[in-house]
């Protein structure tokens, strides 16, 4: 999706790159033509991608542990002498569950990972925290917009499916949300952030639904005389 042109010499850091959205937005950005750190607490993965992927650096770090996040920067820096653009991407989405079941402890874990590194339940805090940063940094000509996926099929999806009662029929469940018929790849997300770094220059404090339009209407979307493209499955 994209050109080696279009983000070429630049400088950026993907936290939870080691996979999923992260490894999709990782790899749009290589295709751009930028230098990419991927950050991620899982050293597996991370270590494997950088292997497949030329044109980027490990370095292992918990977003929620703010020196590791000061040396992520630090050693970013000293390595490229510059940084253009970070990715807060890494986050979790828990297992459905109501509140009552949700401990104090739980709850205030899930944000300070999914604040500090972004992610979904707490979506709605990101986009205020979002466009706070983008007036605050402004002053700096630093640009802060924020991508709000929707179901993009990836291995936390595989995993969440699967522990479900009937993996299949959640699986075509979320296929229907969108009026397309199918699911986001992490490419697609991928490729609307490089967008928003490299061409979105007059954009700020934005949220960038990457949806396939499962936020229109209620229930499943999809019409009849839409094919379905559900993803392989193991189930």
């Amino acid at each position: 999706m994209a050109t080696r042109s279009r983000y070429a010499g630049k400088v950026v850091i993907v936290t939870g790159g080691g996979r999923g959205i992260g490894a999709g937005i990782v790899r749009a950005f290589v295709e751009s033509g930028a230098q990419v750190v991927i950050c991620d607490k899982d050293e597996l993965g991370g270590q494997a991608l950088e292997q497949e992927l030329p044109g980027t650096v490990f370095l292992l770090c918990d977003v929620t542990q703010e020196e590791d996040v000061r040396t992520l920067i630090s050693e970013t820096v000293r390595r490229f002498g510059s940084l253009d653009c970070v990715v807060n991407n890494a986050g979790y989405h828990p297992p459905p569950q109501w509140p009552e079941e949700t401990s104090t402890q739980g709850f205030r874990q899930l944000l300070e990972l999914n604040l500090l590194g972004t992610y979904t339940l707490t979506k709605g805090a990101v986009t205020a925290m979002t466009k706070a940063l983008a007036l605050d940094e402004s002053q700096y000509g630093v640009r802060v917009n924020c991508i709000s996926p929707g179901n993009i099929w990836t291995p936390l999806w595989e995993e969440l499916a699967a522990s479900t009662p009937d993996p299949k029929a959640t699986v075509r469940e979320g296929t229907m949300a969108q009026p397309l018929g199918r699911m986001g790849q992490p490419a697609e997300v991928g490729a609307a952030a490089v967008f928003l770094a490299s061409e979105a220059s007059f954009c700020t404090g934005i949220e960038l639904l990457v949806t396939g339009g499962a936020e229109l209407g209620y229930g499943c979307k999809a019409r009849w005389s839409v094919p379905l493209e559900a993803p392989v499955t193991p189930f």
